[in-house]
């Protein structure tokens, strides 16, 4: 009987998914999914004393890494790439128990991350809404009359997490007054002129900028109470 070359793992035993029919020397079962490589001759899993182990895929990291630290016994699998001459790694044998508590740690593993998040969730809604409040409160500083809800409607707006607008911003975020009045600025250029309708319309925008500076600046100045 022809020798089979033993793949170059050093992790335990190694266990080969093999590409042809192959049967056991031993007991002459087959053909065998797995196979283990004894002396060069082929062993099924019964007679290599593996047999009571089960077969966890690759693919989840810490799964098989917690599975093997569960089991008092585990095995490599592997299977022989033509296209790239090597052996490359299909799984593990694990005992049935050790796979059932590994699946137990990483559950609660995946509840605590969801517990995480949603603890985050809340953390940073607190945050957004503290910052929205303290915006909300600068642009009624720099602007007293300017309607309150229209300024919370403005810092919430500019505020978004994530949005990229002004009070995201580092300046924003330090509530500088020039973010603040950018953000103003650029709330009344879209709810009270017609710079949307003429961009719509196909105007530039710096022209269109041009033709409803003076509403914005009359705004403005009513919001600063300067008559």
């Amino acid at each position: 009987m022809a020798t089979l070359a033993a793949p170059p793992f050093r992790t335990g035993p190694v266990v080969v998914q093999p590409l042809r029919k192959k049967h056991c020397a031993e007991c002459r079962s087959g053909p065998m999914g797995l196979l283990m490589l004894e002396e060069g001759a082929p062993r099924c899993l019964d007679c290599a004393d593996l047999g009571h182990l089960v077969f966890l895929p690759r693919g989840d990291t810490a799964l098989t890494r917690r599975a093997r630290e569960e089991s008092s016994l585990s095995a490599v699998v592997v299977r022989f790439n033509r296209r790239r001459s090597r052996y490359e790694r299909q799984g593990v044998l694990v005992e049935e128990a050790a796979l059932a508590r590994a699946e137990e740690r990483c559950l609660a593993d995946a509840e605590a991350r969801r517990r995480r998040r949603v603890r985050d969730a809340r953390r940073r809604t607190a945050e957004d809404v503290r910052f929205t409040d303290a915006f909300a409160a600068e642009i009624r500083r720099l602007f007293p009359g300017c309607p309150a809800d229209r300024a919370r409607a403005i810092a919430a707006h500019a505020s978004v997490r994530g949005s990229g607008r002004v009070g995201r911003s580092a300046a924003g975020r330090a509530l500088s007054d020039v973010a603040v009045t950018s953000a103003v600025i650029a709330s009344v250029r879209h709810v009270d002129t017609a710079y949307d309708q003429l961009l719509m319309n196909g105007v530039v925008r710096y022209e269109a900028r041009l033709r409803i500076a003076g509403v914005v600046e009359t705004r403005l100045r009513e919001w600063r109470g300067e008559g």
